[in-house]
């Protein structure tokens, strides 16, 4: 079994995301999804989330191709996250390119394509 984890927020969830999700679950054959807590993106993202963290787990656990959900409650987890999971990839959108190379030490990481033309930010107006 290859195991896949990735990260985010997904406020304002579109197919964007959807599709981020389906090319991280491509990489392996078992996808772990761990969703920002409200208060980890207040705390540390200084920003609130559109939708609180139980909806958007709601929608990340009803994609049929996910298989666990977890809650990011802080950056440094990461690597725990990884070890405790038994990680072999690590995917996240190429916007944080070089950010998680620190992570190659334990498991793969591969910074995948955005879906062009869609954004939270811009669905949201700014």
């Amino acid at each position: 079994m290859v195991k896949v984890i990735t990260y985010g927020t997904f406020d304002t969830f579109h197919y964007g995301h959807f599709f981020l999700l389906e090319r991280a679950k491509a990489l392996g054959t078992h996808l772990s999804v761990c969703i920002s807590t409200d208060e980890f993106n207040l705390r540390e993202k200084g920003k609130s989330a559109k939708l609180n963290f139980v909806d958007r787990l709601r929608i990340i656990k009803n994609i049929n191709f996910v298989d666990e959900v977890y809650a990011e409650k802080s950056w440094d987890q990461k690597i725990e996250d990884v070890v405790k999971l038994n990680i072999n990839v690590f995917a996240i959108g190429e916007d944080w390119a070089g950010k998680f190379d620190f992570l190659k030490k334990y498991c793969d990481v591969v910074y995948l394509p955005r879906t062009k033309d869609v954004s939270s930010t811009l669905i949201r107006g700014y």
